[in-house]
C-alpha cells in the first residue's frame, strides 16, 4: 500500500464513522419517540432518506441496529450524567452529582422522545434475548454505581438507595411524559435529596450528637 492509497483508506474509514455515528444519533431519537422494536434498517432507511442496503452495510440486521442503538445511548448518557459528576469525590458528594445530572439530563430531553433507557425498559422487560440482556447490562451498570457511590457515602444499605433514587429518576419520567407537569423534576430532586439527607448525610451528624452527648453525661457525673 503507496502512503497516498494509506491517507485515503484512512479518510474513508473516517467518513464512515462519522457516517456511523449520525446514524446512530438519528436511531436513538427515534427509538426513544417510536420504541425500539420498532427501530427497523427499513424504517430508518426512510426517515433519513438512505437506501436500505446502505444501511444494512452498517448493522447487518435489525437485531445489529436496536443493539448499537443501545450502546449509542449508553455513551450518550454517560457522557451526560455520569462524565460530569466523576469532578465530585467519590461518596456522597458523587452520588448527589449523579442524581443532579440523572434529573438535568431527563429535564433537557436529551433524547427526542425522553429518556431512551425509561421507554425501551417498558418494552423489553420481560423479553430474554441479547436486545434485553444489553438493556439490563446498561441500566444495570447505572443502578450499581449509584450502589457503589452510595457504600463509599456510609449508607447502612446502598441497594436500597440505588434502588429508590434510580425508581425516582423513572417516575419523574414517567410523569413528566405522561402530564407533562414542568414541577415534576422540581420534585424529583427534593425527593431525592430526602433519600440522601436520610439514608446518609444525617447518620455522621446523628453519631456525632450521640457521642457528644455521652461525653457531656460523663462530665456532668
Amino acid at each position: 500500500m503507496t502512503p497516498r492509497t494509506h491517507t485515503r483508506s484512512r479518510g474513508h474509514e473516517r467518513t464512515a464513522r462519522r457516517t456511523r455515528g449520525a446514524i446512530l444519533a438519528r436511531a436513538v431519537d427515534l427509538a426513544s419517540i417510536e420504541g425500539l422494536e420498532g427501530l427497523t434498517i427499513g424504517r430508518l432507511a426512510s426517515d433519513l432518506g438512505m437506501s436500505k442496503s446502505g444501511l444494512f452495510g452498517h448493522f447487518g440486521s435489525k437485531e445489529g441496529l436496536q443493539l448499537a442503538a443501545v450502546d449509542e445511548a449508553a455513551t450518550r448518557f454517560a457522557s451526560e450524567v455520569v462524565q460530569p459528576a466523576l469532578a465530585k469525590p467519590e461518596g456522597e458528594q458523587r452520588l448527589r452529582a449523579l442524581c443532579a445530572g440523572y434529573i438535568d439530563y431527563l429535564e433537557r430531553g436529551v433524547f427526542a422522545g425522553g429518556c431512551f433507557f425509561g421507554a425501551a425498559s417498558i418494552e423489553f422487560d420481560d423479553r430474554p434475548g441479547p436486545v434485553g440482556d444489553r438493556l439490563r447490562d446498561a441500566i444495570g451498570a447505572w443502578v450499581g454505581y449509584l450502589e457503589e457511590q452510595a457504600r463509599v457515602a456510609g449508607a447502612a444499605d446502598p441497594k436500597l438507595v440505588a434502588f429508590e433514587l434510580q425508581a425516582l429518576g423513572q417516575g419523574a419520567n414517567s410523569n413528566f411524559r405522561l402530564f407533562g407537569d414542568p414541577k415534576t423534576f422540581a420534585r424529583a430532586r427534593a425527593a431525592i435529596d430526602a433519600v440522601i439527607d436520610a439514608q446518609i448525610a444525617r447518620k455522621p451528624r446523628q453519631a456525632s450528637q450521640r457521642r457528644s452527648g455521652r461525653k457531656g453525661k460523663s462530665v456532668r457525673g
